[in-house]
């Protein structure tokens, strides 16, 4: 907050023109050691990381309520959005998730009687997944509200800022799909 506002600080407010947030303060700090380095990757990257870390931190009110974490939620949306039954593998791959992180939640899923499994007829290693009527039902009940979270989270920016930032994200996003195992040491 700015000392005569009462509004939070911008990177306007700060002196020199400077950015003031967390991510900021690091980079000078990085910048005071090593003047030498370009530490102009920390700002996107950084700040990329601590969005994250913040909104994971504060964690989705409505999913919270409802007894649901964010990779559970995603599982259960994943069903929902395909519209067909998955299997764990199939899941894994729309959730960016590991394998037994899958099982461990889909175990819980299906104890709280929100997802079902069916053996394939061909295959008994095969397991294809769906959704209940009670997963069906909570999935859409949660789902307008989590939006309307998601919504007063990003409030603070204008439409056409989110619309610059998606796109942004998206590109930025795109390039590491395409690229990250070539990006890897």
């Amino acid at each position: 907050m700015t000392a005569t506002s009462g509004r939070p600080a911008t990177e306007q407010d700060a002196p020199g023109g400077t950015k003031s947030d967390t991510v900021a303060a690091v980079v000078r700090q990085w910048q005071a050691v090593h003047p030498d380095l370009d530490t102009g990757p920390m700002e996107i990257i950084g700040r990329v990381n601590r969005c994250a870390a913040l909104l994971q931190q504060a964690e989705d009110a409505p999913l919270r309520r409802a007894g649901l974490s964010r990779p559970e939620f995603d599982l259960l949306g994943a069903l929902r959005r395909t519209g067909h039954e998955l299997t764990p593998g199939e899941l894994a791959r729309e959730t960016f998730s590991s394998g037994a992180a899958v099982t461990k939640r889909l175990k819980a899923l299906t104890e709280r009687g929100l997802v079902e499994r069916r053996g394939d007829t061909r295959d008994r290693r095969v397991a294809h997944l769906r959704l209940t009527d009670a997963g069906h039902e909570l999935v859409d009940a949660i789902l307008p509200e989590q939006l309307s979270y998601e919504t007063a989270v990003l409030s603070g920016m204008a439409p056409d800022e989110q619309d610059e930032l998606a796109a942004l994200l998206a590109g930025l996003l795109g390039r590491l799909e395409g690229r990250l195992g070539a990006l890897r040491p």
